[in-house]
């Protein structure tokens, strides 16, 4: 003769009190479900997640936490629950690649670009690199200036080669023929938006073949090497704001 809404209650007030005691334990293992089910993260998988200063190598995966070794070997122990409130880095593609990104730009001090002269095209046809390129655009141009510009009147009538232009092409064809440089992935030399405290960026965006960092930087470091080498030939400065000033000061 009595009512259950006593009993039911009483289940609920329960319940309750044993959610709140073993919230972190349910919620650690609905995650831990949820990033094995969904194969967010394994063990050695270089990971980042800012909010909690990890960046390196996951050690361990349990219940309640994820250990990572960062590359300065300090260790954090993340609570498995905080990888559904907070996004994070997995770098496991990367390796399953086979590919590592370099986005880097050279910054162009624009006075420095101009149209090619003849001496300059004549001295850059020399370089392997740039012969197919120049024969095909400087044919594609003397048919289009023939037809529809006086370009004997002024260097601005017409179509004609630029240094910075002939000089990302050289840098394109370049990387193409890098042998640690993978041409089936995005290969791109492009302009960046320019401004005018810090001239114009000339990206590379491309894929070393090596992931590993040593030799990924090694790859990086080659490659920006003979880009900034190669600038005066092509009648280019790198910019650099302090020299600027202090040449001009003086």
């Amino acid at each position: 003769d009595k009512s259950p809404w006593g009993l039911i209650s009483g289940i609920g007030a329960m319940t309750a009190v044993l959610l709140l005691i073993f919230k972190d334990t349910i919620l650690s293992f609905v995650a831990g479900m949820q990033l094995v089910s969904y194969d967010l993260i394994r063990v050695g998988d270089w990971i980042e997640m800012p909010v909690f200063g990890a960046d390196g190598d996951v050690l361990d995966i349990s219940l309640h936490t994820v250990t990572v070794q960062n590359f300065d070997k300090t260790i954090v122990a993340i609570p498995t629950h905080r990888f559904l409130d907070n996004s994070f880095r997995n770098w496991r593609g990367m390796f399953d690649a086979g590919g590592r990104r370099i986005k880097r730009s050279v910054l162009i001090d624009q006075s420095s670009v101009t149209f090619l002269d003849s001496g300059m095209r004549d001295s850059l046809a020399r370089a392997s690199l740039l012969t197919d390129y120049l024969a095909g655009k400087e044919t594609g141009i003397k048919e289009h200036n023939s037809k529809h510009a006086d370009v004997e009147r002024s260097p601005l009538n017409g179509r004609r080669l630029t240094n910075l232009g002939t000089f990302r092409a050289y840098i394109l064809e370049y990387l193409k023929q890098h042998p640690h440089v993978r041409n089936d992935l995005t290969l791109i030399v492009r302009h960046l938006q320019p401004g005018a405290d810090k001239g114009i960026p000339l990206e590379i965006y491309c894929f070393a073949d090596n992931t590993g960092w040593p030799e990924y930087e090694a790859i990086q470091a080659d490659i920006f090497d003979h880009v900034l080498a190669a600038l005066p030939f092509f009648g280019l400065r790198a910019y650099q704001r302090n020299a600027l000033v202090d040449s001009r000061s003086g």
